[in-house]
């Protein structure tokens, strides 16, 4: 007897606000499948005001009520039975988010989860990675966020470590990230992988899936840190207009994919990584898990 069922995953990032709907099929006597079904992404990039101005502005607040109505419209459409609204860095950090969020579940209905960046870690790590990754193999997980970027030490198959640093996209973008928080990230980095004789890299994030699309590599096999490294150089090369007419990418991603792809390379070579594997998962996909397995609290709707 197949049973399937449609759960949403909703994140609202720094950088962008994603809704994410999955299948979760279900078969006796067989592994529980999630299927992705659907995917919106909305570039509203609430890091910008926040990281300069501490709070959302009258604007962005307007887009965001605008976007979640929508979401609950294709929530609705969709037949999607439960739900988890996470925010992370910019909405934890706005001194208005309680304000924003009120709002919104008066407008819309969807009610809003502020995690903190240790929990954004944790649910991340939730997602389906033993398909990607050697269980005998030690990983160092990055998930590159607008506002901050989560970081996890996976030792045969077990999650050993994890923190969350304020170095983010959006907030490389405005020069707002300390030295003393770069230092502090690469003494972590060196510190929790020395034990280990070989580290590979787990890259996670729209900028890395971006990067590992262009190169034209199948899923499962790993990006070189050579490779990486002569990207960035090329990005650099190019103008903010150029990269978006010429190396043909969106205007919300033209610009943050520099700051991003400076913290995976920061990470290899502070971990002695040589290789990137880009499994294309992330925060939504770790709340969709999440709430099949109801390791965190959801919405029925």
């Amino acid at each position: 007897m197949l049973k399937i069922q449609k759960y949403a995953a909703i994140d609202i990032g720094s950088n962008a606000v994603r809704l994410l709907i999955s299948n979760i099929i279900e078969q006796q006597g067989e592994p529980v499948i999630f299927k992705k079904n659907s995917l919106v992404r909305v570039p509203i990039r609430l890091g910008a005001d926040v990281f300069m101005n501490g709070e959302i502005s009258e604007y962005n607040q307007q887009r965001m009520l605008d976007t979640m109505q929508a979401f609950s419209l294709l929530i609705k459409s969709h037949g999607v039975t439960r739900y988890k609204a996470c925010a992370t860095s910019a909405m934890r950090e706005a001194a208005n988010s309680t304000e924003l969020k009120e709002r919104i579940l008066d407008r819309s209905g969807i009610n809003i989860e502020i995690i903190g960046g240790e929990e954004e870690a944790a649910i991340i790590a939730a997602t389906d990675l033993h398909t990607y990754i050697d269980a005998e193999k030690t990983y160092l997980y990055v998930d590159v966020g607008g506002g901050s970027t989560e970081f996890s030490i996976l030792h045969r198959g077990e999650k050993v470590n994890s923190k969350s640093f304020k170095i983010g996209t959006v907030r490389l973008l405005n020069d707002i990230v300390k030295n003393e928080t770069w230092v502090e990230l690469e003494h972590w980095i060196k510190e929790k992988t020395k034990h280990y004789d070989k580290i590979e890299l787990i890259g996670s994030g729209g900028n890395i899936n971006k990067i590992f699309k262009i190169s034209g590599k199948q899923l499962g096999k790993p990006l070189t840190y050579f490779y990486l490294s002569n990207y960035y150089q090329t990005l650099q090369n190019y103008t903010y207009e150029e990269r978006i007419t010429k190396l043909n990418l969106n205007q919300d991603r033209a610009d943050v994919i520099i700051p991003a792809t400076r913290i995976y390379l920061s990470a290899m070579k502070w971990s002695g990584a040589k290789d990137i594997l880009v499994p294309k998962i992330g925060l939504s996909d770790g709340i969709i898990k999440s709430i099949y397995y109801e390791t965190v609290s959801s919405v029925s709707v």
